[in-house]
């Protein structure tokens, strides 16, 4: 049986891999484990429990806060939130737990299960790793018994309707200045941002026009959203509107289209936000944090600028442990992660937005304009299913695949091959100078990764 924690949580099918049982069983063994290791601090625990609008979170949010309540741990039901909204509150009621229930981007049928601590931060490695373990020792009947409260001594369940305005509410007091005077399109991607972003807009003084904001269950994700930008591109043009943001899921991520349908991506945005923070005093160290499938471009350019860029493995959550580490206050993904550390302990992709529109209302400038800081190399990007994406780092026929291919492309160009860590597949990634080499070369890896790890 492979890890069940992920990059991002547990994720997977809904009813399928990820079961009521599983879903019970892990935020049980979660509230064992966290008391052993002292974070409930002795006293009666609390979590909040929030969800993005699948089908499946109704099911699965009914076994989290069962598994929780029957461990003795209080629950806080906000309802449909996105992720970093669970997040907030988790770390401004005081919270001991947070669980939030999404698959993020992917698809309809999928579901997921991620934990936060006390203060709205991700459960490092090695406490998933006794949460499952501890689950799989319940599971096989190989531990010891869990204890069970009873009478007073389980947990009590009560919805908190008060999250949705207490979250607008911080976003809208982040704002360095007002939005008035711009017209802006949110994808809300029919997730968990289809309330909380056009409100947040809205109320800092944009006129919003809204699409992909009805979700009903099964359409998240589907045909809009940041993995697919292609309604929001039409909606800014046709619109005339400044530009347009794009959330997935459960709205960690923000993508961008300019004011001609352009796409501004993640890499781009933390760029514009960069010199904005620079400017305001708020950047420490002159640095920001980014990933090893940043583009070469953003790293040129920030270079240029005088800003210093640490990379890490792909996962915010290893863009964050680097922040926090280090005590940088910037960082995030090309896909749209984007972590604003003093105001956010996780991607926020509608923080992400409004600061970014901030910036544009601010300046009096174009968002092409001001993400024209960079100059994106192209970057081509093949997902290879259905391999044995374990054996990525240890086959030596993809090593010397990968080190041809970049003797190929030069210092102008690079070659990366890296295992998803939310889904089964393999991408492959190759940067050059020239698209048509890229894609070339993306094409011949792909075929091996096919032939080396089918």
């Amino acid at each position: 049986m492979g890890r069940l924690f992920g990059t991002d949580g547990v994720r997977g099918v809904a009813n399928a891999d990820l079961t009521a049982e599983l879903a019970l069983g892990l935020s049980v063994a979660a509230a064992h484990v966290l008391a052993e290791v002292g974070t409930f601090g002795g006293h009666r625990p609390t979590a909040v429990v929030g969800r993005d609008p699948r089908a499946s979170g109704e099911f699965l949010e009914a076994a989290v806060v069962a598994g929780l309540a029957s461990a003795g741990v209080d629950v806080l039901r906000v309802g449909v939130l996105p992720t970093p909204a669970v997040a907030y509150l988790t770390g401004a009621l005081g919270a001991d737990l947070g669980v939030m229930l999404s698959a993020s981007h992917n698809a309809m049928p999928d579901n997921g299960i991620k934990f936060f601590a006390r203060g709205g931060h991700k459960l490092p490695d090695d406490l998933e790793d006794r949460i499952e373990a501890t689950y799989l020792e319940n599971t096989n009947l190989s531990g010891p018994p869990w204890e069970r409260p009873t009478g007073a001594g389980v947990g009590r369940v009560r919805t908190y309707d008060e999250g949705f305005d207490r979250y607008v509410a911080h976003l809208i007091g982040v704002l360095p200045n007002r939005l008035d005077g711009l017209k802006i399109v949110l994808d809300e991607a029919h997730g968990a941002a289809a309330r909380v972003s056009p409100e947040a807009f809205a109320r800092a003084g944009a006129e919003v026009v809204t699409i992909g904001a009805e979700p009903d269950g099964l359409n998240i994700n589907d045909g809009c959203g940041s993995t697919h930008l292609g309604l929001l591109k039409t909606s800014v043009v046709e619109h005339g509107a400044d530009f347009g943001i794009a959330h997935d899921g459960d709205a960690d991520r923000c993508l961008a289209v300019d004011a001609a349908g352009n796409e501004i991506d993640g890499d781009q945005i933390l760029a514009v936000l960069a010199l904005a923070m620079r400017e305001a005093g708020t950047l420490r160290g002159d640095a920001v944090v980014g990933t090893v499938m940043s583009n070469l471009g953003f790293k040129i350019a920030m270079e240029r600028e005088g800003i210093h860029l640490v990379q890490t493995a792909v996962g915010d959550r290893y863009v964050l442990e680097s922040m926090k580490e280090h005590g940088y206050a910037l960082g995030g993904e090309q896909s749209g992660h984007v972590i604003v550390l003093d105001h956010a302990t996780t991607g926020d992709g509608t923080l992400t937005g409004l600061l970014l529109a901030a910036r544009v209302a601010a300046t009096g400038r174009s968002l092409a304009d001001l993400a024209s800081v960079m100059d994106r190399l192209p970057q081509v990007l093949i997902n290879v299913p259905d391999v044995d994406k374990a054996r990525v780092h240890t086959s030596a026929e993809l090593a010397t695949a990968v080190a041809e291919a970049e003797h190929e492309l030069g210092s102008a160009g690079r070659a990366l091959l890296r295992p998803s860590g939310t889904e089964p597949l393999v991408r492959v990634m190759v940067e050059a100078a020239d698209i048509e080499q890229a894609r070339a070369v993306a094409g011949r890896l792909a075929d091996v990764v096919k032939s080396a790890l089918g």
